[in-house]
Order: structure tokens, then C-alpha cells, then sequence
């Protein structure tokens, strides 16, 4: 008896702990997204340091304008002195309030550009790949690469320029204290150390909690959409409190590693918190014992204790770091996804022909086992193949082989006499037609749907393969008929099939592949279609994967698939005399 070879189960993706991309990579990639919005990030640099300029100048302005102020009142007469820097003060203020706005305008520009560029670049990526991206990838952990983890690598080039320009006032505040008094200077940088230190310990230890954070939410996310593609299995099992509690497993995990994330950054601007005053007192202290030896003025005093603030601004510094953390996680994710090498087309063309398909020696392993071994298989020109077996024999795969939705790990396809994997993109497309079990209705209308390809069909054409289809009927049953919106066009399993044959009919070419595109149709529906697809069709080809005997019956020859191997080619009259395949149907 046939036995039941399980399905290949989707490979989880690595984490960046593991065997994921190398953090070079990551950072090559952060790195295109910076020259992508380099000019963007000049700009807001230099807005940035423009605003650090005018806030290392306004503590030298206050302190002019105070010592003016008291040499006036000291003599009696507040002079033009004085309303000279207090214009200035107030001049600096303005620049900075200015300076921010823009700042903050360009900021968000920036962050929103770079994440819809990486977004762009990536999904391009992933259609490139093909379906294999969603055989190394949950399709709902994906959407949280896409969505949000590209969201979190887009602000790093904007955050890396404010980080840059950012440096530049606590650097100028060490400058401007060695220019009021060289030992400002010397107390200040004694214990800036201590705060490179804190600053380093940071960024060591977050990398490891984001980098896990942003695993477990993609590790939900991918549980998520496998709970809403099964809702209808789910709640006629009645286990919807079961599925709930696998989905929501790991929001614990999550929990944790949130909360040791920002306990992480939290310890770091406590520290810095508690380093920080320390330094502006012996600051404060140095420049109160020059003031009473009449080394410095006032206002420089004053001046003094602003520069040891700037100076000390790490917790601006913590946050931005942070930022770029996040950003590094959220790029190796996506790298992960750009690993994946996209499928090489070549530029040869087909010569004249009908669609004959050779399947040479092809082996297939997925996830460490043999799904296809040694398989040799032959469509004839103008001829119809059902392949037929049990749940889990490789038929789907075979079907994918077939028109290169997939390539084989060893082995040859060929159509005509010319690999696949040789022929264009817009040649293999234009003449290999695919229908699917569960097709997916792209498109705004449903006519859209059925003409759904590059180059579209004409109109005619298209109701043409609508009539073919038996999909005519429930189309012009609707108020809007072909112009009607998919989304509020309430279609059965069947109907939709109908549509998804309509797409393939109207296409035409050489070879015609049905993944078990009739499964949801009524004997009757079967019947006629299957006759205009045999006969009618402006296919030369066509491979069918088959289910239900009748279909298996129509085709020219039968090729029965089991444990991935051809176990007998003959036609479905020859076949039917053996017990075992007609087990394959339930008989």
C-alpha cells in the first residue's frame, strides 16, 4: 500500500546569533541606505551643527552680556554694551529655535524616504526570489521585515548624521572651557572616560536584547498569519483558545527581552545621570576658586558651568546610540532577506515549437529530506499529462519544477528542447501558464484579475477565457459585472478557481500547468472546463495535477507519483487495473 510521505516543513529562519548575516553586512547594507539619502543627511548635518554652533555660542553671549551688565551697573551706566550682547542673546535663541524646526522637518523626511527605500528594495527582492522566500520565510514574519524592521533601519542614516553632528557641542564645550581656562579643560577631561566607558558597555550589551526583541516579534508575527490563513479550520476544531496560546507563546519572551532592553538603556543614562553632575561640580568648583583669584569673570563663570552641561550631554548621545542599535538589528534581519539569492533568468528563446516538456534525472531536498529523486519525465508536444499520487508525493513541487516557480538540486527541465533555466524572463512567462488550488485574486476589478500579466490581454480575450471558464454567469450576475471590485465581490472557493483558470486561459502559450486548479468544482463545472481545456485551449501543453479520477481519465497518459519517485507512466484505463493506484483515488 501507498504510504504518505509527510510535507516539507518551512525552515526556521537563523537568528543573527547563529548563522546570520555577518554584522558587515548589516552595516553594508545601512551604508547604501546612506547614500541613498546622502544629501538629505549633509544637509540635516549641517543644521545640526549650526544649532550646536549657536548653543556653544549663546553661554559665551550670556556671559558677555552679564559682565557687561554688572561693569554698567558697577559704573552706574548700562552702556550699548550691554544691549549689544543681549541682542546677540537673543539672536541665538531665535537661530536655535529656527535651526530645530528644521531639523525636525528634515529628520522625518529623511527617516520616511529611507524606510520607503529599503522597504522598496527589499519586497523587489523577495518577488525576485520567488516562492522560495516564503519556504525559508513565514509570510507574516516577512511582512514584520518589511514593515517593521525597515521602519527601524531607516532612521539610521539621518540618526548617524545627528549622532556626528551631535558631537560637535560637547567637543566644542571642552574647547570653550580650555579657552576660558586650560584647567576647566584638564578637570572636565579626567573624568570623561568614565562616560566613553558607559557609552561602549551600552552598546554592547542592547545589541544582543534588540537583536533577540526583533526575533521573537517576527517568530509571533509569522504565527499570527499562519492563525488568520487557517481561521476556518481553526474554529471548526473548536480550538481557538489552543491556537491563541501558540501564537501568544512567546509573548513572554518578548516581555523579557523589552524589558532588559530598555532596563539596558534605562542602567546606561542612570550611570550617566550620576556621572555627569559630578563633572560639572569639580567644573563649577575649579571655576569659583579662578573667579576668587580673579582669573576669570563672572559671566565666564557663568559661561563655565552652561559648557559643563553641553559637554556632559550624554544622554542625548544614549539615545541616538540606541537608535542605531535598534537599526543595526532591524538591518541584519533584513539581510537575511537579501541573502536569499534571486532566481537568474538567461536571454536564449524558444524556437518554434508545441510545448514539449523533458524532465531529466531532477532530484529535490527540502528541509534535509528527498522530496523528488530521479525523476524522468516526458509531456509530448500538443499532449495533456495528469500526474496523480498520494498527499505529500511531490506533486506541487513537480508542478513548480515544471515552470521554473522552482529550480531542482540536480536534474534538467526543458521546454522544446531549451532549459529553463536558460530562457528570459518574458519569453518563460509569456509561454508557461499556471492555475492554482487557491488563486489569488490580484487586480482591483475582476477583470483586472482575469487579465492579470505583463502583456495584458485584450478585452475581448479575456471574455473569451471568462467563458471558458464558466465563470460568465456569476461575473454578469453582479451589479457591476467585469467592472465589479474584487473585495466586494463575494465569490466561493469554486468561483474563485473559475477565475484563476479564466487568468490562464487568457494568457495562452506553449505549456499550461494545473496545481490541482479544479479541486473546488462541481462534477458538471469539471466537466466543460476540462473540455475547453483540452480541446479549446490556445495551449500546446498541458500538465495537470490531479485529484479525482475523471480528470486523471481525460488526459492522454498518467504519470503516478510515489515517495517522490514515477512508480508507473501509462494511461488512467491501464493504471485503474491495479489495486494500489486506485487506492490513490479511495477506491
Amino acid at each position: 500500500m501507498a504510504t504518505t510521505t509527510p510535507r516539507p516543513r518551512r525552515q526556521p529562519a537563523e537568528t543573527p546569533a547563529e548563522h546570520g548575516p555577518r554584522p558587515g553586512r548589516a552595516a553594508g547594507l545601512l551604508r547604501a541606505a546612506a547614500r541613498y539619502s546622502a544629501a538629505r543627511c549633509v544637509v540635516l548635518a549641517l543644521c545640526i551643527v549650526a544649532g550646536a554652533g549657536a548653543s556653544l555660542l549663546l553661554p559665551y553671549a550670556i556671559g558677555r552680556a552679564l559682565d557687561a551688565v554688572l561693569s554698567g551697573h558697577a559704573s552706574g551706566h548700562v552702556g550699548a554694551d550691554a544691549t549689544r550682547w543681549i541682542l546677540v542673546c537673543a539672536a541665538l535663541i531665535g537661530a536655535s529655535a529656527v535651526l530645530d524646526a528644521v531639523d525636525s522637518v528634515l529628520t522625518g523626511t529623511t527617516n520616511a524616504r529611507t524606510t520607503a527605500w529599503l522597504r522598496g528594495r527589499v519586497g523587489r527582492h523577495v518577488l525576485a526570489v520567488g516562492p522560495r522566500a516564503t519556504a525559508r520565510f513565514a509570510p507574516g514574519d516577512l511582512v514584520a521585515r518589511l514593515i517593521d524592521n525597515a521602519a527601524h533601519a531607516g532612521v539610521a542614516p539621518a540618526t548617524s548624521a545627528a549622532l556626528l553632528a551631535a558631537l560637535v557641542a560637547p567637543v566644542g564645550a571642552v574647547v570653550a572651557l580650555a579657552l576660558i581656562d586650560g584647567w576647566l579643560a584638564v578637570v572636565f577631561v579626567a573624568g570623561a572616560p568614565v562616560l566613553v566607558l558607559l557609552l561602549r558597555a551600552f552598546v554592547r550589551v542592547s545589541s544582543d536584547c534588540v537583536a533577540r526583541y526583533q526575533q521573537v516579534q517576527g517568530d509571533i508575527a509569522g504565527r499570527l498569519s499562519e492563525a488568520i490563513g487557517g481561521a476556518r479550520t481553526i474554529a471548526a476544531a473548536h480550538t481557538e483558545d489552543k491556537e491563541a496560546a501558540r501564537v501568544l507563546g512567546a509573548l513572554p519572551e518578548l516581555s523579557r527581552q523589552g524589558h532588559r532592553m530598555w532596563h539596558v538603556q534605562g542602567r546606561s543614562q542612570a550611570q550617566a545621570v550620576a556621572v555627569a553632575p559630578l563633572l560639572q561640580i569639580g567644573v563649577v568648583v575649579v571655576a569659583g576658586h579662578l573667579l576668587i583669584e580673579h582669573r576669570i569673570t563672572v559671566g565666564e563663570l557663568l559661561a563655565a558651568s552652561r559648557y559643563a552641561v553641553l559637554a556632559t550631554g550624554i544622554g542625548v548621545l544614549v539615545g541616538q546610540l540606541g537608535a542605531l542599535v535598534r537599526a543595526r538589528g532591524a538591518a541584519r534581519r533584513l539581510e537575511e532577506v537579501l541573502a536569499e539569492p534571486a532566481t537568474v533568468y538567461g536571454d536564449s528563446e524558444l524556437p518554434p515549437g508545441e510545448g514539449l516538456l523533458e524532465l531529466r534525472g531532477i532530484k529535490v531536498a527540502r528541509g534535509g529530506r528527498t522530496v523528488l529523486d530521479g525523476i524522468d519525465l516526458t509531456v509530448p508536444a500538443g499532449g495533456t499529462l495528469a500526474v496523480v499520487g498520494r498527499s505529500g508525493a511531490g506533486k506541487s513541487l513537480l508542478a513548480s519544477l515544471a515552470g521554473r516557480l522552482a529550480d531542482p538540486d540536480e536534474g534538467d527541465v526543458r521546454l522544446d528542447g531549451v532549459p529553463l533555466r536558460s530562457l528570459g524572463r518574458d519569453e518563460l512567462r509569456r509561454e508557461v501558464g499556471y492555475a492554482f488550488e487557491r488563486p489569488a485574486l490580484l487586480g482591483a476589478t475582476l477583470e483586472d484579475t482575469i487579465g492579470f500579466g505583463s502583456p495584458r490581454p485584450a478585452p475581448s480575450r479575456i471574455r473569451e477565457a471568462a467563458g471558458a471558464a464558466r465563470a460568465t454567469p456569476f461575473i454578469t450576475r453582479l451589479p457591476d459585472g467585469y467592472a465589479t471590485r474584487c473585495e466586494d465581490a463575494p465569490l466561493s472557493g469554486g468561483e474563485a478557481q473559475r477565475l484563476g483558470l479564466a487568468r490562464a486561459l487568457a494568457r495562452g502559450g506553449r505549456l499550461l500547468i494545473l496545481d490541482d486548479a479544479m479541486s473546488s468544482l462541481d462534477t458538471v463545472t469539471e466537466h466543460h472546463i476540462a473540455e475547453a481545456l483540452l480541446h479549446h485551449s490556445a495551449h500546446g501543453s498541458r500538465l495537470i495535477i490531479a485529484h479525482r479520477a475523471a480528470t486523471a481519465a481525460r488526459a492522454d497518459a498518467v504519470a503516478w507519483l510515489h515517495d517522490g519517485r514515477i512508480r508507473a507512466v501509462g494511461t488512467h484505463a491501464e493504471l485503474w487495473e491495479r489495486p494500489e493506484y486506485r487506492e490513490v483515488f479511495g477506491a
